[in-house]
């Protein structure tokens, strides 16, 4: 006998290697996914390794462009016809100085960070069925700030009074909860200055780069029944950095 497929997720910015590492956990549940990612070429290894159309779909999304939005809603429609689980988890990380951010790199990284956000969670709406779950990938940046990452910054701690107000909007049905990693081992991190970067994990008390899979797995934990009376939190997934 087949696997029985009775839940549908939705994660955007699939190919990054944290959605990523949550898209296996789901799948591993036999829940249904929609993936998508601006880069359809970064994608479709992880789509083509988790199976068929039926049980895992790809698409394009700019996360920035309503429309992109409203175009994923009415594949999940097409494909699924619900949505219990929506991970927003497409980001822009960008290391700018205060003096070199213009209008256009501040509306870009709000426009990914923040809008896309909000665009993703109100397309797929009606979709969302009784005791969903939404969970949006926010950033220990979002609570203390970031030197040389003030958009990103902002835009997280956007995502986090987001979060909130979606909690009470959305409620009793869907619960919504943000994790906000820290020094996670991803190519975002290997960006990072070695010498802010080596401060950084000597800051953490367990002295050490997060794995993507333990992100992952409290997204799971938030999208699951063990989590039915959380809703509105942020859960830290950064080692300890936070309290430091």
């Amino acid at each position: 006998m087949g696997k029985q497929y009775c839940q549908t997720a939705v994660i955007t910015g699939a190919a990054g290697e944290i959605p990523t590492a949550i898209a296996k956990i789901f799948h591993n549940r036999n829940i249904r996914l929609l993936l998508s990612d601006i880069s359809l070429e970064a994608l479709n290894p992880l789509v083509e390794s988790l199976g068929s159309k039926q049980s895992c779909h790809g698409m394009i999304q700019d996360v920035s462009k309503a429309e992109d939005a409203e175009r994923l809603a009415s594949t999940c429609k097409e494909l699924f016809g619900q949505v219990d689980y929506i991970v927003t988890g497409a980001g822009l990380y960008q290391h700018l100085t205060l003096d070199s951010i213009d209008t256009s790199e501040w509306r870009n990284s709000l426009a990914v960070n923040l809008d896309g956000v909000f665009y993703t969670i109100q397309a797929l709406r009606p979709l969302l069925t009784r005791h969903s779950s939404i969970v949006n990938l926010a950033s220990l940046a979002g609570q203390r700030g970031s030197i040389n990452h003030t958009p990103y910054a902002t835009a997280k701690g956007g995502v986090l009074a987001l979060t909130r107000s979606l909690a009470q909007e959305l409620s009793p049905y869907t619960r919504v909860n943000a994790v906000s990693p820290g020094l996670i081992d991803t190519r975002m991190m290997k960006s990072l200055d070695d010498a802010k970067r080596q401060n950084m994990i000597d800051s953490t008390p367990l002295q050490r780069l997060g794995r993507p899979e333990e992100v992952a797995s409290v997204v799971d934990f938030l999208c699951s029944d063990a989590a039915s009376f959380i809703t509105g939190e942020t859960i830290q997934v950064n080692g300890g950095l936070y309290i430091n």
